[in-house]
């Protein structure tokens, strides 16, 4: 059976960190790294010139940061999903990143096996979020008395959650994976998976990170 390769554009204005990521996930058998990009305005052309599966986008670059850009690849509705990368483990690029429309967020000095794995998942449209940040989302959201709310589609529709759908959805932006939810609910993971889809339908949502921060800014989840 043939594996599927996945298609990587990294954007980083830093030559070092371009050269060293191509190398790591050059190295793996199901991804390829297929362009590059040096700042947040070349990232969005080549994302539209190439359609990566999978963009590994730098926040602190010239010209267009890396926030900038994933907006505008979102906004573009391409099928590219955005994985952002720093080494600033701040809050408020976490928040900017994620409202921005990123399917995930890594620390840059995560391992080899850690970035590659974070493509996976990511491409498998899956959230991927480091268990310390999801914390610290979890606690900020849930202080914050007036969350402002960026997704009025969603708030509408989720009345039209079911009690199930809507454990399902605490889950998620808890950062439990279908396998997991679905030992925690004693069901079978096919039914997890039946679950997430009607759920990011019925609000309208991108993907499991939009779904997350729904969570969040509905204060589902609280600090715990």
């Amino acid at each position: 059976m043939t594996v599927r390769t996945i298609r990587v554009l990294i954007a980083d204005d830093q030559m070092m960190v371009r050269e060293g990521f191509s190398v790591l996930l050059n190295a793996m058998p199901d991804i390829e790294v297929v362009g590059e990009a040096v700042n947040g305005r070349q990232a969005v052309d080549r994302v539209r010139e190439l359609a990566p599966d999978v963009v590994l986008m730098d926040i602190r670059m010239p010209e267009l940061n890396g926030i900038e850009a994933t907006r505008e690849i979102v906004a573009a509705d391409t099928t590219s999903k955005v994985l952002v990368l720093t080494t600033f483990d701040l809050d408020e690029y976490v928040y900017q990143a994620l409202r921005a429309g990123a399917s995930g967020f890594l620390l840059k000095d995560a391992s080899a096996r850690q970035l590659a794995d974070g493509v996976r998942v990511v491409a498998a449209g899956e959230a991927l979020l480091a268990p310390s940040v999801t914390k610290r989302l979890i606690t900020e959201f849930s202080r914050l008395s007036d969350t402002p709310r960026l997704m009025p589609a969603a708030h509408a529709a989720y009345g039209g959650l079911t009690d199930r759908e809507t454990e399902v959805l605490v889950l998620i932006a808890q950062g439990l994976s279908n396998a997991e939810m679905a030992e925690r609910l004693v069901v079978a993971e096919s039914t997890v998976k039946t679950h997430v889809s009607r759920i990011l339908v019925k609000l309208g949502l991108r993907d499991r990170t939009q779904a997350a921060v729904f969570a969040y800014e509905a204060r589902l989840v609280t600090p715990g």
